[in-house]
Order: structure tokens, then C-alpha cells, then sequence
């Protein structure tokens, strides 16, 4: 898998830990994950405060609110 994509979440979030570990095995056939803390952004901590984790393509925009899994995440990519 050739992608690029952000996770938005932040330090401590148990449930963004959750949403690493679904997309370990797509890291490992190539998925780039950009981890994105909303912290480091009023805009992103207005935006996702109450949604993270939060996956978003880089090419076209497209999000994947949590919960997700590893099916949503194959469909988000195709």
C-alpha cells in the first residue's frame, strides 16, 4: 500500500493508541502515517477535539472518524 495519511489525535488518548494498532499492518505493507497532535493547532483543536482519533488521506482529504477498523480502512483507500 503506496498512501500517505495523518492521524489526528492527542498524548494520552487511549483511544488513539487504539487506532495505531489498527493501522500497524497497513505501516507494514507501506502505509505512511503522519501522527498529528491537535495540540499543536487551534484550528485541528477545534476542529477534531471531540472526534479523535481522526484519519485523513493526504491526496484527497477524505476522513475516517473513529471508531474504525481495519476494513474501514481498506475501503477509505480504494
Amino acid at each position: 500500500m503506496q498512501a500517505h495519511c495523518q492521524l489526528f489525535g492527542t498524548l494520552g488518548c487511549h483511544l488513539c493508541d487504539e487506532a495505531e494498532q489498527v493501522l500497524q499492518p497497513f505501516v507494514a505493507q507501506g502505509l505512511i502515517v503522519e501522527l498529528l497532535d491537535i495540540i499543536d493547532s487551534a484550528d485541528w483543536l477545534e476542529r477534531y477535539a471531540l472526534t479523535i482519533p481522526v484519519l485523513r488521506r493526504v491526496d484527497n482529504g477524505q476522513e475516517l472518524n473513529w471508531p474504525f477498523d481495519e476494513q474501514d480502512v481498506l475501503q477509505l483507500f480504494t
